[in-house]
């Protein structure tokens, strides 16, 4: 059950409102929004009944949620919700380019990568400071120092940043960084990851598990929105099947069923479902043409010398071809690709 609060509700209401769920041995949720704030109800909805909650001051309209996840559920919120990632905007006629080196190696790589990104269009610049890797041999990334070159990057470019938190320790640390915080496929069910996420308070970039269902990963989302966090996007980034000619099985029916189920919007990251080069291309226009709100792809100025992924990062020549995908065949979808917020600042 779902409590959805009049605009002009006071903070002393609804705090009323979460003591009475609570006395009856029922929990409640608070999740504030630009305009309004609901109120999520876990617990036995017969004894909600008695409390005549509909009649209370501030409440505005109660809803009967019968998916498992209430706050990011379509039954919840009908209209499609636009995460803003520091002033660029993820969802609705958007659809939004997030590029960048998969792992963040110099300052030198870094920058080049990004002016890469930016050149094909990317309003959003990925890379990884932190890097959960299934080898403990493999490269797992310059922590803080990449967090830092990354800070620089954004100062020069204009780039907002969306990176990888792997663990709740760090959230804090990666926050302060950070525009978009990502959790990454390994930890999608890293409850106590999420819950610190949710507490953060800063968007979330959410990538679907590698044998995870879609209702799990929509559970795992709850747990982000339940802690009064809703600024959340899902990321279809393929799953684990018994195909071996891609890196991952790329589930485009995922993102209409993500669509269809929840508010939240749903990107693509072409570059690790299908873990070769010339894949990510054929499957960014499949992404724009199921709908997908937007890519995340991963760029390289040298991927033959890349210390992560360097198979499936796009260089300069793929770049260009990518620029015309995502200018082309947003509009053939009812869509426009979503500018910087330096092209927003100058004009363009």
């Amino acid at each position: 059950m779902v409590i959805v609060m009049a605009p002009d509700a006071p903070s002393d209401t609804i705090d009323s409102i979460v003591d009475l769920v609570a006395s009856v041995g029922g929990e409640a949720y608070v999740t504030r929004g630009v305009s309004r704030t609901i109120i999520g109800l876990v617990g036995d909805v017969e004894r909600f009944e008695t409390l005549n909650l509909r009649a209370l001051p501030g409440v505005a309209d109660i809803l009967r949620i019968s998916t498992p996840y209430k706050l990011v559920s379509r039954e919840n919120t009908t209209e499609r919700s636009v995460v803003q990632v520091a002033g660029v905007p993820i969802g609705g006629d958007h659809m939004t380019l997030i590029a960048g080196p998969c792992a963040v190696e110099t300052p030198e790589q870094t920058l080049e990568a990004a002016l890469m990104a930016k050149r094909a269009g990317a309003a959003l610049l990925r890379g990884g400071a932190y890097k959960p890797r299934t080898s403990p041999y493999a490269f797992q990334g310059l922590g803080e120092t990449g967090l830092k070159i990354l800070s620089d990057v954004r100062a020069e470019t204009g780039l907002p940043i969306v990176t990888e938190v792997v663990d709740a320790s760090d959230v804090e640390l990666v926050a302060s960084y950070a525009d978009m915080l990502q959790i990454g496929t390994r930890n999608m069910q890293n409850f106590a990851l999420l819950q610190a996420v949710g507490d953060a308070g800063k968007p979330v970039l959410l990538k679907r598990g590698m044998s995870s269902t879609i209702e799990e990963w929509l559970m795992a989302a709850e747990y982000i929105a339940q802690r009064g966090n809703l600024n959340i996007v899902l990321c279809e980034r393929g799953i684990r099947t018994f195909e071996k000619a891609t890196r991952n099985t790329l589930d485009v029916s995922a993102v209409a069923v993500a669509q269809r189920l929840s508010h939240l919007p749903v990107v693509v990251d072409p570059s690790h479902s299908g873990g070769k080069r010339e894949l990510v291309l054929p499957l960014s226009r499949a992404a724009i043409a199921v709908g997908a709100d937007g890519l995340i792809v991963d760029v390289h100025p040298a991927p033959e010398t890349a210390l992560c992924d360097g198979p499936q990062a796009l260089t300069h020549a793929d770049l260009a071809e990518l620029a015309h995908v995502v200018t082309a065949l947003p509009p053939l979808v009812g869509r426009t690709l979503t500018p910087s917020v330096a092209q927003v600042g100058a004009g363009v």
